[in-house]
C-alpha cells in the first residue's frame, strides 16, 4: 500500500514536477496551490505526510503548521523553503514542522527526508510502548523526560518540544556524557546521513539550547568540534 502525500506549493512548475516525481516514486499524491486548500484537504482526507511550501498566498505554510498542531494533528510535516537564514528555518520548526528542505533542492533529498519521517512515524505507531521505551523515564543533569507522555522538564519548568526536538534530546539524554558523532545522530533521528554539508542537526541543537537553557543555568548540550554533540551539565 502506497503512502499518501499532501503537497502544497504555489509555484506551478515546482508543484507539477514534484507531483510527477513523487508519483513515479510510488506515492499517492494530492497537490494543492495554497494553504487554504491544504487545510481543507488535510481535514477532508488526512495524508500520511505533508509537504508544504513556506511562502504561499493567503495562508502560508507556517500558518498551516500552526493550525494543524493546535488541532492536535501530529501528521509529519516536511517544509520546502527558499529562506536560507537560520532564523527562518527555526520559525518553521517552531510552527510544528518536523523537517525542512531548502530550495533549490535535489528531489532525492526530498525522497530521503520523506522516507525518514515515515519510518519514524511507522515505528512509533507499530512498536510496543514497552519496547520503544524499555529504559523508562530519564532523569539526568536537571532534566526529567517522560518518554511515554513525550514531556520534558528542566527543574520545575516544562519545556515544549516538537517531535524531532524531543527525539534528539532523548537520544542525547540516554547517552549522557557520551559524545555522539554527527553520523550516529542523523542515523538514529532521521534514518539518513545528510552529509557534512548539512546544517539540519546544528539548527535543531541550537533550537534545543534556546528552549532548555535560561540565564544563570549551565548549558546542557555541548559541541565537540569536528565530532558531534554531548549532553552533560558543566
Amino acid at each position: 500500500m502506497s503512502h499518501t502525500v499532501l503537497l502544497a506549493e504555489d509555484d506551478r512548475a515546482i508543484r507539477h514536477a514534484l507531483e510527477r516525481a513523487l508519483t513515479l516514486e510510488g506515492y499517492d499524491v494530492t497537490s494543492v496551490a495554497d494553504g487554504v486548500q491544504a487545510l481543507a484537504q488535510a481535514h477532508r482526507t488526512p495524508p500520511d505526510v505533508l509537504l508544504l511550501d513556506v511562502m504561499m498566498p493567503g495562508i502560508d505554510g507556517l500558518q498551516v503548521c500552526r493550525v494543524l498542531r493546535a488541532e492536535g494533528d501530529r501528521t509529519p510535516i516536511l517544509m520546502l523553503t527558499a529562506l536560507v537564514e537560520t532564523a527562518d528555518r527555526i520559525a518553521g520548526l517552531d510552527a510544528g514542522a518536523d523537517d525542512y528542505v531548502v530550495k533549490p533542492f535535489d528531489v532525492e533529498e526530498v525522497f530521503a527526508r520523506l522516507r525518514a519521517l515515515l519510518r519514524r512515524t511507522g515505528a512509533a505507531e507499530s512498536a510496543p510502548r514497552e519496547q520503544r521505551f524499555a529504559d523508562g523515564p530519564v532523569t539526568t543533569a536537571g532534566l526529567r523526560i517522560d518518554a511515554q507522555a513525550r514531556r520534558v522538564w528542566r527543574g520545575e519548568r516544562e519545556v515544549e518540544l516538537t517531535r524531532t526536538e524531543f527525539d534528539l534530546l532523548e537520544l542525547l539524554a540516554r547517552n549522557v556524557g557520551i559524545v555522539l558523532d554527527h553520523s550516529t545522530i542523523y542515523d538514529r533521528i532521521w534514518g539518513y546521513d545528510f552529509g557534512p554539508g548539512s546544517k539540519n542537526l546544528a539548527v535543531y541543537v541550537g533550537y534545543l539550547r534556546r528552549k532548555l537553557d535560561e540565564p544563570g543555568q549551565p548549558q546542557l548540550i555541548h559541541t565537540v568540534r569536528g565530532v558531534g554533540y554531548v549532553l552533560r551539565e558543566d
